[in-house]
């Protein structure tokens, strides 16, 4: 197996008998940055932790570079981390914070001296280098942790939750920097968040988990446009998906969304969408996949909720409640009426048992 990279073969993960999370498989190729994202408790920390080598699998093997380290200590994976909480040493100043790792390596100093400078020059911390942990603001401590990761030149880096304890604007200037480190130094990067946000920005792919299970890995395009199943639907993409149980019926020449309280228009519907009528389906459909038409089916508007480059509009329709998005300029007065279409081109479609993605065609 000479794969760079990591590779997760068959790993399974149970605590005192009860399993957690089973017979995961993953590539993650050479310089991915690949996000696995998730509500708390569905497992992305204890799979980062088996790649680390922080927790053990109970079953499976984990590559790393082509190299079997299922039963290697964290040292000897050629790994660095880093976590949420910074983990610096207090009583070092960020220079010594940096170059600890390299120190116990037994690397000369003057080497780890030009080290440790380069690294301040990439993250902009070089003129912080003889401070210590308590003087620096968040943001600062965080770039630390980053740097002393980055001095090891690991083949992987592995991320825990690296901005969660950022006010909103550093995260998202730290998100930016991210993604130029990444592009800059194109080292694989495993990265586990709950915020959408920052895996839609920051991913080359993406792993959606729920429950000890992968739900979909794919481009985040591919997460956002074609979710595999409703849990991904509903879980990525804010506001959230609107879902409407019904079925297809032809129409004199067109396809509708029958709810059983109403049919919803829908617009460039797919050729293969015709071998689905009359089949129990529910249709997903985002904010901005309802297309206010004057062709559309009435509805009322219920609220409008600006957010400066555009609003979301509440409106029944057809027996259901649905968020519509809208551009800033038109007014909507809520118990006024609206029409709308729905996209079909860009619509899911999902089975109502199981919840899984209904290919058209």
């Amino acid at each position: 197996m000479a794969m760079n990279g990591v590779e997760l073969c068959n790993v399974t993960k149970a605590y005192a008998g009860l399993t957690v999370m089973e017979n995961i498989n993953l590539e993650i190729a050479d310089g991915d940055f690949l996000v696995l994202l998730g509500p708390s408790g569905c497992g992305k920390s204890t799979l980062l932790n088996m790649i680390a080598g922080l927790e053990p699998t109970t079953g499976g093997s984990i590559h790393i570079n082509g190299r079997d380290v299922t039963d290697l200590e964290p040292d000897e994976r050629d790994i660095a981390m880093v976590f949420q909480s910074y983990a610096l040493y207090p009583t070092m100043s960020v220079r010594k914070n940096i170059g600890f790792g390299l120190k116990m390596r037994g690397m000369p100093k003057d080497q780890i001296e030009k080290k440790v400078a380069e690294i301040g020059d990439l993250l902009q911390i070089g003129p912080l280098l003889d401070r210590k942990p308590s003087q620096l603001s968040g943001g600062q401590q965080q770039r630390v942790a980053i740097g002393r990761a980055l001095v090891r030149e690991p083949s992987v880096f592995l991320f825990d939750e690296p901005l969660s304890n950022l006010d909103a604007k550093l995260r998202a200037d730290m998100r930016i920097e991210l993604k130029r480190l990444h592009e800059r130094l194109g080292r694989t990067i495993v990265y586990v968040t709950h915020d959408q946000i920052e895996a839609m920005t920051l991913a080359t792919r993406v792993v959606v988990l729920d429950r000890g299970a992968i739900q979909q890995a794919d481009t985040p395009e591919n997460v956002y446009r074609r979710p595999a199943n409703r849990f991904v639907a509903s879980f990525v993409g804010a506001p959230t998906m609107n879902f409407i149980d019904g079925k297809l019926m032809q129409s004199g020449d067109d396809i509708v969304f029958d709810s059983g309280a109403g049919a919803l228009p829908l617009v460039d519907v797919p050729f293969g969408a015709r071998d689905l009528i009359g089949r129990p389906l529910t249709l997903g459909a985002r904010p901005e996949h309802l297309l206010f038409d004057q062709a559309g089916i009435s509805s009322r508007v219920l609220l409008a909720e600006p957010t400066g480059p555009d609003q979301y509009v509440r409106l029944a329709v057809a027996g259901s409640e649905l968020t519509a998005r809208s551009g800033p300029e038109q007014p909507f007065k809520s118990g006024t009426d609206a029409r709308i279409l729905i996209d079909g081109a860009r619509m899911s479609l999902f089975e109502p048992q199981n919840g899984q993605a209904v290919t058209l065609g």
